[in-house]
């Protein structure tokens, strides 16, 4: 049942913290979940334990994790320590932008946009460097800084204009950040009332291509060592995996394959056969039954376990080869 009262996320913070115990892999993200929730329950201080339990271990996005803390910090009453937190965030330079995006919303909330501003500025310059392969979250970034900008009543500048064609809805975003646009919410004018619909809906169609993370169609990928581990202990699956330069070869031609078909928001997820033996567990089912496989794989996106396909042609390539993406499976 989707949590809907305090002591609804409470108990949901509880059964992510239980299926963390099982499932040691996805720690973090679990955490990170259950935090969340212990936030809407009004347990922020439960929050804060979850977030300092994470950092002194070894996470994989530490600047996420402390940049979410500077956020429920400074909710109950730690500003000086929160933004302590922020400072830190924006000094580290972390080379992913979601850290930098909830640092910046943390300093919006409170009415610090002049410092908001600057920090989106800083995360722009620093990973805004191929403006043609932006990655999701670069993209949202570069939105959240317009918006602020257009709030502080600032000229257009590189960035803004960047923003501008990236957007793809029907309303542009110079009107969807007008800061006037509440104004037209108190109109007596059909006319003025059903653009404000219109601009509503152009933005929550932008909310949904953010929230439509974790990925609706991931491909599984078994590194070559998990690979041979999974093959000799279930040899049912070979027929599946023939061999592992076929294995990649499919992995590469299925997702393109999707992507001409229109299939937004594809991914990769990593395999283990720990992880995989567990999940056919949870499941009462035998790890050599190949229909296993796909429902393997969405489980692993929903725990936020998958890489966003095709990466950008400069970046490391998914299969782990150490070349590009645009001089391995990225070629044409």
């Amino acid at each position: 049942m989707r949590p809907d009262t305090p002591a609804d996320h409470t108990t949901e913070a509880e059964r992510l913290l239980r299926t963390a115990e099982q499932y040691p892999g996805d720690r973090e993200p679990l955490y990170l979940q259950a935090a969340a929730h212990r936030e809407l329950a009004g347990d922020r201080p439960g929050a804060t334990a979850l977030y300092d339990a994470l950092l002194t271990g070894a996470p994989a996005d530490p600047h996420l994790i402390r940049a979410l803390k500077a956020a429920n910090l400074w909710e109950y009453g730690h500003e000086a320590e929160a933004r302590a937190i922020i400072d830190g965030v924006r000094r580290a330079k972390p080379p992913e932008a979601t850290a930098w995006e909830v640092a910046a919303e943390t300093l919006e909330a409170h009415d610090e946009l002049e410092a908001a501003e600057a920090t989106l500025t800083e995360a722009t310059a620093l990973l805004v460097t191929s403006p043609d392969e932006l990655p999701h979250a670069t993209r949202s970034l570069l939105s959240t800084r317009h918006r602020i900008r257009r709030m502080l009543a600032l000229p257009h500048d590189d960035g803004d204009d960047l923003a501008d064609r990236l957007h793809t809805a029907a309303v542009p975003l110079d009107e969807l950040h007008d800061p006037k646009r509440l104004w037209s919410l108190g109109s007596s004018d059909p006319a003025e009332l059903q653009a404000e619909i219109t601009r509503l809906r152009s933005e929550l169609g932008a909310y949904r291509t953010a929230l439509s993370r974790p990925f609706p169609v991931a491909v599984l990928h078994w590194p070559e060592p998990e690979l041979d581990e999974l093959l000799a202990a279930y040899p049912e699956l070979e027929a599946e995996y023939p061999t592992y330069r076929a294995h990649l070869t499919d992995i590469e031609a299925s997702l393109r394959e999707l992507a001409q078909a229109g299939t937004p928001n594809l991914g990769i997820v990593r395999a283990t056969v720990p992880s995989y033996e567990a999940f056919a567990a949870s499941e009462s089912a035998r790890p050599s039954n190949a229909d296993l496989l796909p429902q393997y794989a969405t489980t692993l996106a929903a725990r936020a376990r998958a890489s966003a396909w095709p990466p950008p042609r400069g970046a490391a390539c998914w299969c782990g080869s150490g070349a590009t993406y645009g001089e391995c499976h990225g070629a044409e």
